[in-house]
């Protein structure tokens, strides 16, 4: 059974994910089926916008999209399930196609925004978020890296930001994401259904006219933005090279922001700090499909840590994800332990390809 509900009203595509008893996380099939849709709207000229949703258990909104199915990740990880890599390539290729879709693509953001939910709603053309939204890449907190194109948006974000956010994976509640540009407008969850109604519910209009009404009826209604998180500190310490300077900068400090955000960084893996903060840095400066591919090198890396002699459960990823989602000790052994143990022999290799050029899973994004 899938756990997409697809339908086209009036010129627009719809996509509901249905999947609320996992918060809409993403597995394989769900990639899949997204990515077809896509695809063959963009090509159907009776298709002329795309609204995207989440639902709980309730109904329609509510969540969005926690993610990508880690527990997938624990279990594929450790049998080496070559739909393991299928996942990580086609879902950076749905990344691609939504980030590079020549049609309206609208996201109703509402509730949890994790991970993969951030990349198949960062390309939209509007980011509707309500004051229930929680959005986050919180990849570090399981031996992760922020992917699914965060090594490109999170560049974007004003500052230092981004490399706040990748590193230690700060939820963002309600209208605190348009403070960072991650969403263009904030609305009250109450409307959310007349919002996503007015898309379709009136032909006479052409369904342009129908979005810029949209656009007319939020900005009358929208929610003000919610920048008090940003603490002053924050571009002084996030814009070292190197994680450990980072966090002397933090102690150092000793500051009530720069303290909590000391110990949220000491909880992640220390290797993978080193990884996610060199990733964010090269995609300030890379495309979107260079910066996929990046990814796919790393992610590679992540479950095959061929380098270091590590497979499966001794991996930092599928450690993380022990820890967190499948014994729930919250007390992942991180290798190395220590931010200070870290050397470029154990951080370097994750950005060299495995793959020839031409051979790369994603060679042929542009």
């Amino acid at each position: 059974m899938s756990n997409i509900i697809t339908d086209v009203v009036a010129g627009v595509g719809q996509i509901t994910l249905d999947r609320p008893a996992a918060l809409n996380a993403l597995s394989l099939d769900m990639v899949r089926d997204m990515a077809s849709t896509l695809t063959a709207w963009r090509d159907d000229p009776s298709v002329e916008a795309i609204a995207v949703r989440g639902s709980n258990k309730h109904g329609p909104f509510g969540a969005f999209c926690a993610g990508g199915d880690i527990r997938f990740f624990h279990t594929a990880g450790i049998a080496n399930d070559p739909n393991l890599e299928a996942f990580f390539t086609e879902e950076y290729r749905l990344n691609h196609l939504i980030f590079n879709y020549p049609k309206p693509y609208i996201a109703f953001m509402d509730g949890i925004v994790m991970g993969g939910g951030m990349g198949i709603s960062q390309g939209a053309s509007l980011r509707i978020i309500t004051e229930r939204t929680k959005i986050a890449m919180p990849e570090t907190n399981i031996g992760l890296f922020p992917d699914v194109g965060g090594g490109y948006f999170l560049p974007k974000c004003p500052g230092y930001s981004g490399e706040y956010l990748g590193l230690t994976g700060k939820v963002l509640v309600g209208t605190q994401a348009l403070a960072v540009n991650l969403a263009d407008r904030a609305i009250n969850s109450d409307n959310l259904a007349d919002y996503w109604d007015s898309l379709t519910n009136n032909e006479m209009m052409t369904v342009t006219q129908r979005i810029t009404r949209l656009h007319s009826v939020i900005d009358s209604a929208k929610l003000p933005e919610d920048d008090s998180w940003l603490s002053t500190e924050m571009d002084e310490a996030f814009n070292f090279d190197t994680p450990a300077e980072i966090m002397h900068a933090l102690r150092t400090s000793g500051s009530p922001w720069a303290i909590e955000t000391l110990k949220t960084l000491e909880k992640r893996s220390p290797l993978m700090l080193h990884v996610s903060l060199r990733q964010i840095r090269l995609g300030r400066h890379m495309s979107l499909a260079d910066e996929l591919r990046l990814e796919r090198t790393l992610v590679q890396h992540c479950f095959y840590t061929n380098h270091l002699d590590r497979a499966g459960a001794q991996t930092e990823t599928v450690e993380g994800i022990r820890a967190l989602a499948v014994d729930k000790d919250h007390s992942p052994v991180w290798n190395p332990a220590r931010i200070e143990d870290v050397t470029p022999a154990m951080v370097d290799p994750f950005f060299e390809s495995p793959w020839a050029q031409e051979d790369h899973p994603l060679a042929d994004l542009d």
